[in-house]
């Protein structure tokens, strides 16, 4: 049961010690802005780095694997690859329903890619760096679109809002504790494999780093939107993966619907970790938390659940292996 009357001390306090153990220290660079404005998204790329008042210098890059480099995007022709890319997978391949000027844009846009920090891999096979301005949308490969707290609350709060009450707990963990939402992620089939999963997942690492961030957390989907169809990997992650007290949200009520179908007993786990979506595994196995109930998203054709990762909590393997340098 949630405990309602939780101080808010108490979860901050914990997060100061986990990243006290786990060397995160307290360094504070949230005031820098790193989405690219409109006016200047045309000018071409940005430098490599963005330099804070202090001059500490802010990656826009952060590594290779050969081809493969994962970066913040910088210029709005980056923006649009990650928007087309958005739309081959989750209007062509999956089953998400465009309306007309999705489909006649062949573009997954939403008001809040103009205030989202955007992450990429790009296939450098792909483009000419030679050439200024010669960059194919083919060239980026996978994607996420990230939204520090700071910039949500200028702009209208987080998309996940609208499917889990996230309130109570951004207010249980008060103004010094930032969270970073994750979402609108995909890659092309060609590249759902190891180096491009975890660049992707080092760039956030990296980012989270730059930026000092607590949480992470954002929707994880289901490619069904019929919940008795998922009863077993629902109740997995319900009796297995649920949030803490210190942790808890749950969806909208008006949107709820119950993960709890399958009573604990009566669910093997090795089965139950056989049905989830290879992105939701990833979270389990870095150390996430999952929220009470899960929502149906009719557009995308995804029932969700939420994922809540303290960063100081992950797991130390990941942490190891996605916070160094990328091989290349």
């Amino acid at each position: 049961m949630f405990v309602q009357s939780l101080e808010y001390p108490s979860l901050a306090a914990k997060i100061a010690q986990n990243r006290l153990r786990a060397g995160l220290g307290a360094m504070r660079m949230r005031d820098v802005p790193m989405t690219v404005p409109a006016s200047q998204a045309d000018k071409g790329r940005a430098d490599k780095d963005v330099r804070t008042a202090t001059g500490v210098a802010v990656p826009m890059s952060f590594g290779r694997k050969g081809t493969l480099e994962v970066r913040i995007a910088t210029t709005a022709a980056e923006i649009d690859a990650a928007q087309a890319l958005r739309y081959r997978v989750f209007y062509e391949e999956m089953s998400a329903t465009p309306d007309e000027v999705t489909r006649t844009t062949r573009r997954d846009v939403d008001r809040f890619d103009a205030f989202c920090d955007h992450l990429l891999v790009v296939d450098h096979k792909l483009v000419d760096d030679a050439e200024e301005g010669c960059f194919r949308p083919e060239a980026v490969v996978g994607c996420y679109r990230l939204l520090r707290q700071e910039v949500a609350d200028r702009n209208g709060g987080f998309y996940t809002a609208s499917e889990f009450a996230i309130e109570p707990l951004l207010a249980r963990a008060g103004p010094d504790m930032q969270f970073l939402e994750l979402g609108r992620s995909c890659v092309l089939p060609q590249y759902r494999n190891r180096p491009t999963v975890e660049l992707l997942w080092h760039g956030i690492a990296q980012y989270v780093a730059s930026r000092n961030l607590d949480v992470m957390f954002g929707c994880a989907s289901f490619e069904s939107t019929e919940p008795a169809d998922l009863a077993i990997p629902l109740s997995y992650l319900y009796h297995f993966h649920l949030t803490p007290d210190d942790w808890y949200v749950r969806a909208l009520p008006d949107r709820f619907v119950e993960m709890n179908l399958i009573p604990k007993d009566q669910i093997n786990p090795k089965q139950a970790w056989r049905m989830l979506p290879p992105m939701i595994k990833g979270y389990l196995r870095a150390g996430c938390y999952i929220g009470d109930g899960a929502v149906i998203d009719r557009q995308f054709g995804t029932t969700d659940v939420l994922i809540v990762f303290p960063v100081a909590q992950i797991a130390e393997r990941y942490a190891t292996k996605f916070g160094s340098t990328p091989n290349g």
